[in-house]
C-alpha cells in the first residue's frame, strides 16, 4: 500500500505541474493578444482604417496649394512665348515634377464654346495656334493640383490608392472653395479671370485646372 500510495503521489505531483505549465502558456497567449489589441471608442470603427481621410485631407491642403499656385502664377502670353522659345527651359523655370511639368498660369480671356464642363478661352497675347481650356466640372480631371507644389509625394501616402484619393480629394475641395457658386452654363460670351495650372503634355493645348476664376 505505501508504495501504491506513492505512485499516486508522484502521479499528483506531475498532473499538477502539467497543469500550471499549461496555465502558463494560457496567460501567455492573454497577455500577447491583449497587448496587441487596440482599444477603440464605440462608433469609431478600425483606428487603422481611419488613420487616412481623403476628404479631410483635401480640405486641409487645397487653401496652401492656392496659395501657392496664385503667387507663382505666370501670365497666360509671357507663359506661351517661354514655351513656344525653348520648352524645356520654360518648364525648368515655371514648372514642377518631371517629365511632364505642373506649370501655374494667370489669365484673363473670353469664354468660347465647351462640352461638359471644359470650356474654350481666347486669351489676348496668345498666338491662335495655342488652344487653352479651363475646366469647370462637374468632373474635375487629373493630379494637377495635387502635383503643383511639389511638396506632396507617394511616399507620404500608405499605399496607391491612398495617392490617388487624395488627388481626387483636392480636386474635391477646389470645387466647394471655387466651383460651387459658378454658373458655368452662363460663361460663354464671358470675360473671366483665371488662375490655375496645367500639366504641359502638348505646348499648344493647356487644360487648365482653376483655383480661383472670377466672372467680369
Amino acid at each position: 500500500m505505501p508504495a501504491v500510495s506513492a505512485l499516486s503521489s508522484r502521479l499528483s505531483r506531475r498532473r499538477l505541474r502539467r497543469l500550471t505549465l499549461i496555465g502558463v502558456v494560457v496567460l501567455a497567449v492573454l497577455t500577447a493578444m491583449a497587448l496587441d489589441t487596440t482599444v477603440v471608442k464605440p462608433g469609431a470603427g478600425d483606428a487603422r482604417e481611419q488613420g487616412f481621410s481623403a476628404d479631410r485631407y483635401g480640405s486641409d491642403t487645397f487653401p496652401a496649394i492656392a496659395d501657392s499656385v496664385t503667387r507663382r502664377a505666370v501670365p497666360a502670353e509671357e507663359l506661351a512665348a517661354a514655351i513656344a522659345a525653348d520648352r524645356q527651359a520654360a518648364a525648368k523655370k515655371y514648372g514642377i515634377g518631371a517629365p511632364l511639368p505642373v506649370l501655374p498660369v494667370s489669365l484673363r480671356g473670353v469664354v468660347g464654346e465647351g462640352k461638359m464642363g471644359v470650356w474654350n478661352l481666347k486669351v489676348a497675347g496668345v498666338p491662335d495656334g495655342v488652344q487653352i481650356r479651363v475646366q469647370t466640372g462637374p468632373a474635375i480631371t487629373g493630379t494637377d493640383l495635387r502635383d503643383a507644389t511639389g511638396t506632396i509625394q507617394f511616399g507620404d501616402f500608405k499605399n496607391q490608392i491612398e495617392y490617388q484619393n487624395a488627388g481626387a480629394a483636392i480636386n474635391q475641395a477646389m470645387k466647394r472653395a471655387v466651383l460651387e457658386t459658378l454658373d458655368s452654363e452662363a460663361l460663354p460670351g464671358k470675360t473671366v479671370k483665371v488662375v490655375g495650372v496645367f500639366r504641359l503634355l502638348n505646348p499648344n493645348s493647356w487644360l487648365v485646372t482653376p483655383v480661383r476664376i472670377d466672372v467680369q
